[in-house]
């Protein structure tokens, strides 16, 4: 098959490259592997929307000769008129020099025979220099960079391509990199012929506001780029809101599942619901957002259920804890999360706030007891974890602590504790951020906003100018695909100030402990889950394999799948899971049952207040 179509080859790689990412194996990167892989995503990466866009017989013909082991850089010698081709010589000729053993050996290690380092000094990151322009400091920052700015050609296509489907696309901020930038751009085109634009990139309940707002403008289907708990989201939102009959498309007709979310669908967790409603006689679970349809509906069989995001999740068991002063919080799945909120509690009380700092700062109708007694009646549960966020270990936080002292740091609440810790100690005095997604993008942007502030007063003041950049440092700690829309906020803060003199720099925290070294000629290090880049499960890179099912070539074949009105069959292998469509739990449909904590949730945000329904459903 790979002889036969280049696209079963483009898959075939693409298959070896995420399960190496998904699983501890070991590859071995062969220079010349190396070659053809880089040879390979080169092809990839020039022909617009990828290799399946390549449908002439000269233009498949070229690129198997470029990619045929025995040819090599060759295949692609002598003139040619094809600017792809063209291309393709110059990447050939990039690619040969950076395979070649004195390259391979100064990126990887200092001679083939020397123990590789275990310990990591510096960071791979990203730097957004004054007036804009992009650096990358490391294999991995470099990956990620060369996507920030894309391929007009793929933007332009792809946009016409959803045009005529009439479809609009949210996505999460988790996407790969390559397929975010080019919807950063795609959003910034269509707003330059129209006051909105059918693109968003977000959190995954903001997701389903978009998609609200898109159908309200006309769009006719919505493609949700994301796990499958997020369609589900995404639809039941649309639902609510009446448009039931739009329908939402996920990238891949194949299960995208979710460490986190599965964890949720065990027995185990089931078992502790019931123990805990057993045990307790005001009890509330509140579940995270990510988290299947079916695990919100079971839940709130159980023990009466709301949802929370990572944004609201504080705010949501302080107001519940208000009301009902007794009340026993259940948080699951995410383990992390949930250990994060009792620390942050306990952080506030051991940093000896007032009752007036409480009030002011956290809820107005707590206090330093009122805090004490919620933070002892959270119930966690111990057995769930987010795969990306889970890797952030012991190597890294003291690199952080060692190397980066001087560094803001950034902690998704899903992270682990240590690494939660920092970051928790550092906000107590605004030289940090927990939270969530959208809570580390709005600390980022507004410390850069500050600096251009300050450099602005300094120049109104006379100052004379010191003639030296000011960087502010960054520990980005969470997915790597935030860094698109990081890089997007800070260029645009920086282009409207017209700064001379701030630098970002975005820092990926990378573990190396899953690399080594070996007595090779051949071979430069032997890597674990693609240990290459600096990455592995001991801690770095945080780059999630499912949402990785996601990339530009899925898209634009939704989009086509749309246009051409295919097979319904076909259709509907793409749409949400519907496990819950005509099913009963206690003579409850169960859609109605797993919509329920959605609802409080979103009725919560809006009026500050916990639903009377909820409340009397905790009591009775």
């Amino acid at each position: 098959a790979a002889q036969s179509y280049p696209k079963a080859r483009y898959r075939q790689i693409k298959t070896v490259l995420f399960v190496t990412h998904s699983h501890s194996l070991t590859l071995i990167y062969h220079r010349q592997f190396i070659f053809h892989l880089t040879m390979f995503a080169s092809a990839i990466r020039n022909s617009r929307l990828g290799i399946r866009r390549l449908t002439t017989k000269p233009v498949q013909n070229r690129l198997y000769q470029h990619l045929a082991p025995t040819a090599g850089a060759a295949a692609c010698a002598g003139p040619s008129s094809s600017p792809l081709a063209a291309r393709l010589e110059a990447r050939s000729a990039s690619a040969a020099r950076l395979s070649s053993p004195s390259i391979m050996q100064s990126r990887f290690m200092s001679s083939p025979s020397a123990a590789y380092s275990q310990t990591v000094d510096v960071f791979p990151s990203i730097v957004i220099e004054a007036g804009g322009n992009i650096s990358a400091q490391g294999p991995f920052a470099e990956a990620q960079a060369q996507f920030l700015e894309p391929d007009m050609e793929a933007v332009h296509s792809l946009n016409e391509s959803l045009t005529k489907a009439n479809m609009g696309v949210v996505a999460h901020y988790y996407m790969d990199v390559e397929l975010q930038g080019i919807l950063t751009s795609l959003k910034i085109e269509q707003l330059k012929t129209s006051d909105s634009s059918r693109i968003a990139i977000a959190d995954s309940l903001k997701m389903g506001d978009d998609a609200v707002k898109m159908c309200e403008e006309g769009a006719t289907s919505i493609a949700c780029l994301g796990v499958d708990f997020m369609s589900e989201s995404v639809a039941t939102i649309m639902s609510r809101n009446g448009y039931a009959h739009i329908p939402v498309y996920r990238a891949t007709a194949r299960h995208i599942g979710c460490s986190l979310a599965e964890s949720a669908e065990k027995d185990a967790y089931q078992a502790w619901l019931q123990k805990g409603r057993a045990e307790n006689k005001n009890a509330l679970h509140v579940v995270y957002i990510n988290t299947s349809l079916e695990t919100k509906a079971v839940s709130n069989s159980i023990v009466p259920t709301i949802t929370c995001t990572s944004s609201n999740v504080m705010a949501t068991i302080l107001q519940a804890s208000s009301e009902v002063p007794d009340v026993k919080i259940m948080y699951g799945p995410d383990t992390y999360m949930g250990e994060n909120l009792v620390t942050m509690f306990t952080s506030i009380l051991n940093a000896n706030w007032d009752d007036d700092k409480i009030a002011k700062a956290l809820h107005p109708k707590h206090n330093r007891a009122t805090l004490e007694k919620l933070r002892d009646n959270i119930d966690v549960y111990p057995n769930g974890n987010c795969v990306v966020h889970h890797m952030f270990g012991n190597e890294v936080v003291n690199t952080v602590k060692n190397n980066y002292d001087d560094a803001f740091v950034t902690a998704h609440l899903e992270v682990p504790g240590e690494m939660f810790q920092i970051a928790m100690e550092k906000s107590l005095v605004d030289k940090g951020v927990v939270g969530s997604t959208s809570d580390i993008l709005k600390f980022i942007s507004g410390k850069v906003s500050l600096a251009v502030e300050e450099e602005a007063a300094s120049a109104s003041a006379g100052a004379t100018p010191s003639g030296d950049n000011r960087r502010l440092k960054f520990i980005l700690g969470t997915e790597a695909g935030m860094v698109t829309s990081i890089v997007k906020s800070v260029q645009d803060i920086l282009a409207a100030a017209g700064s001379k003199t701030i630098e970002t720099e975005i820092v990926f925290p990378v573990s190396s402990e899953a690399v080594m070294g070996v007595d090779d000629d051949d071979l430069a290090v032997v890597p674990g889950v693609a240990g290459g880049e600096g990455c592995s499960t001991a801690g770095g890179c945080a780059t999630c394999p499912f949402m990785k099912m996601n990339d530009v070539d899925a898209l634009s074949d939704i989009a086509e799948m749309v246009i051409e009105n295919s097979d319904e069959k076909k259709m509907k292998s793409h749409l949400p899971p519907q496990r819950l469509i005509g099913k009963k739990i206690d003579g409850i449909d169960a859609v109605d049952l797993g919509s329920e904590p959605i609802l409080w949730m979103r009725h919560f945000m809006k009026e500050s207040a916990m639903p009377k329904s909820l409340i009397q459903k905790i009591s009775s």
